[in-house]
C-alpha cells in the first residue's frame, strides 16, 4: 500500500492528492503535467501542506506521476488490489495510511485543480469538526475535495466491497457531511485536457 511512511504526532490532519487516474482525455499524465513550472499534482500537494503535517500522493506504480511525488519526498500510497479504480479506492488508501500515523482525519485533493481557494483546507477541517465536510459551489457538489475523518474507514471499505465504486459525494452524503460554500465555482475549474491546461496558464499570466 504504502512507501516512505512518516509518522505525524497523534491527532494530526494528514493530506492526499489523488493522481492515480488515467487522465485519457489529456493524453498523457495530467498529474505531471508542468503549469508555471510546477507539475500540477504538486500545486494540490503545497496547498495541502499549509494545513497537513503530512501529505501524501495517491499514484500508479511505475507511472511519471509516481516519479514526481517521489522526487518531491511525498509518500507513495498505492490502491489495494482488487477494488475498482477510481477516487473513492484513494480515500480508502489514504485513510489506512491516516489511521497508521495516528491522524485523526485525511484532506483530499484532486492533482488536476491548481486555483482551488487557499483556505480551501482549513476551512473544511474547522467545518467538520470530528466528522466529513466537503467543498460546494454554486455548481454543486465538490466531493475530490474533503475531509474525510479516519472512523469511516469501514465505511468506505464496505462500500468497494465486490468491485463496486459510489459516487463520491453519494458516500459522504451518507456520512453526513458538512458543505462549505464557496464563492467562485471558477476556482474549482479542472483541467482535463491541454486546452484546459493553457486556458488555466493564461488565468495564472
Amino acid at each position: 500500500m504504502t512507501s516512505n511512511v512518516e509518522q505525524t504526532p497523534a491527532g494530526s490532519v494528514v493530506g492526499l492528492v489523488l493522481a492515480g487516474g488515467r487522465s485519457v482525455r489529456f493524453a498523457g499524465e495530467k498529474a505531471a503535467a508542468d503549469l508555471a513550472g510546477r507539475p500540477l499534482m504538486l500545486w494540490a500537494a503545497r496547498r495541502l501542506q499549509h494545513s497537513c503535517f503530512v501529505v501524501a500522493a495517491n499514484v500508479r506504480p511505475g507511472t511519471e506521476s509516481e516519479s514526481v511525488a517521489r522526487a518531491a519526498g511525498l509518500p507513495l500510497l498505492y490502491d489495494v488490489p482488487g477494488d475498482a479504480r477510481g477516487p473513492l479506492a484513494g480515500v480508502k488508501v489514504g485513510l489506512m495510511w491516516a489511521r497508521e500515523q495516528g491522524a485523526r482525519a485525511l484532506a483530499v485533493s484532486p492533482c488536476d485543480v491548481p486555483l482551488l481557494p487557499d483556505d480551501l483546507f482549513a476551512r473544511l477541517i474547522e467545518a467538520a469538526g470530528d466528522g466529513a465536510a466537503l467543498a460546494e459551489t454554486s455548481e454543486g457538489a465538490q466531493p475530490l475535495c474533503a475531509l474525510w475523518p479516519v472512523t469511516v474507514l469501514a465505511q468506505v471499505s464496505d462500500a468497494l466491497q465486490g468491485g463496486k465504486h459510489p459516487p463520491t459525494w453519494r458516500l459522504l452524503q451518507d456520512l453526513g457531511a458538512r458543505r462549505v460554500r464557496f464563492a467562485d465555482p471558477l476556482a474549482f475549474a479542472n483541467v482535463n485536457t491541454r486546452a484546459d491546461l493553457a486556458a488555466i496558464a493564461g488565468r495564472l499570466a
